[in-house]
């Protein structure tokens, strides 16, 4: 009795092995995998590899077997000749469109023998190919920059995106050759290479309004394929400029007793700012002695002296004015300048007798 138990024992443990082993075996062919690679966008029909020859398969079953690819896509990238057992690429491939951002393209097939059934895995590496171009997310980009930034400012700017991948991606940038501007690029992981303005030289904007850049990204193909997008720099003002008379001395002869209303001059003067910082107003300075006020007065916005009161030669003979020119800056820049007025006497007096009598009495023989 005990003898029999101990052969029954004896047996599950050996069925419990044939099972393990048979496990173990079935893991193996069904885990079993070949690895081939193919470039993307070749063209349909070209050749991958021989699976019956690499997988041990009598190529001549392969049709009888059923073998073939088991995939649920509509249009499947690749299929098996049953014929002669290679593998095919059935329709034009872009790695990027397949394997967006991924480092590497590995596509996993499983194939199947349907009779008596076996399992076996392909893994089809898809290599990339530099059929992409940089591209901006822009083409035209407008920065304004105020004149008064200093040397080594930094403006960070939009990294030029390439579908494909490693060294068939964005390498490196590139700026036209300009006086103001350099550029440093940061490698910011898996956001890429990013490219940054920096200010090399104080900016001026009455020497220039603005500044035109092009930016270049270069992938690392061979030869390599370029993108590039065109920066325009508008400089904006600060009020560093004050006016500045059109004239180094205003002279002018004023006959007296000149209508009111009469221009005696005109004054100018500009301004290099922009808008408001340009702007010129005129007037008369604070040392102008108030009485002044009673024979002249100035147009703002034209710069012209009129006269306001009588003008007489015999009261005073010539005149002098401090004229102002002042900006509409916030912080506005002002400028002064003297105008002589000389006054030309006119005929406007008739000549004075005086008469002094006296009586006195003579003799008539004196």
């Amino acid at each position: 009795m005990a003898m029999e138990q101990r052969k029954c024992e004896a047996g599950r443990v050996n069925r419990r092995w044939v099972c393990l082993v048979i496990a173990v075996l079935l893991w193996s062919v069904a885990s079993a995998q070949i690895r081939y690679s193919i470039s993307e966008e070749v063209m349909e029909g070209t050749a991958v590899g021989n699976v019956a020859k690499d997988l041990g398969l009598d190529k001549s079953t392969l049709k009888d077997r059923k073998y073939r690819i088991v995939s649920s896509a509509a249009d499947p990238l690749f299929h098996v000749n049953q014929n002669d057992g290679i593998l095919y690429v059935s329709r034009k491939m872009d790695r990027e469109e397949i394997c967006e951002r991924s480092s590497t393209c590995l596509l996993n097939l499983k194939t199947v023998l349907e009779n008596p059934l076996e399992i076996h895995y392909i893994g089809v590496e898809v290599l990339d190919i530099n059929d992409h171009s940089p591209s901006f997310p822009e083409i035209q980009k407008t920065l304004e920059i105020s004149e008064s930034v200093v040397s080594g400012k930094s403006f960070q700017l939009q990294a030029a995106r390439d579908p494909d991948n490693g060294p068939f991606s964005v390498q490196h940038y590139k700026l036209n050759q300009n006086d103001h501007f350099r550029l440093e690029v940061k490698d910011k992981g898996e956001d890429g290479k990013i490219p940054i303005l920096i200010v090399k030289k104080t900016l001026d904007r009455e020497a220039a309004e603005s500044h035109s850049l092009v930016l270049i990204a270069v992938d690392g193909g061979k030869p390599p394929k370029s993108g590039e997008m065109n920066i325009l720099v508008n400089v904006l003002d600060i009020n560093d400029n004050a006016p500045v008379f059109s004239e180094d001395v205003y002279s002018v002869m004023l006959n007296e007793n000149a209508p009111v209303g009469t221009t005696v001059t005109q004054v100018n003067a500009t301004d290099l700012d922009d808008g408001p910082n340009g702007e010129v107003v005129y007037s008369f300075s604070n040392s102008v002695n108030r009485r002044l006020f009673k024979l002249f007065e100035i147009n703002q916005s034209t710069g012209e002296i009129i006269v306001k009161g009588p003008i007489d030669y015999e009261h005073k003979d010539k005149y002098e004015i401090e004229i102002q020119a002042s900006d509409k800056g916030l912080a506005h820049l002002t400028t002064e300048k003297n105008v002589v007025i000389k006054i030309v006497d006119v005929n406007d007096n008739a000549p004075e007798i005086e008469v002094t009598s006296f009586s006195s009495s003579i003799p008539e023989d004196s």
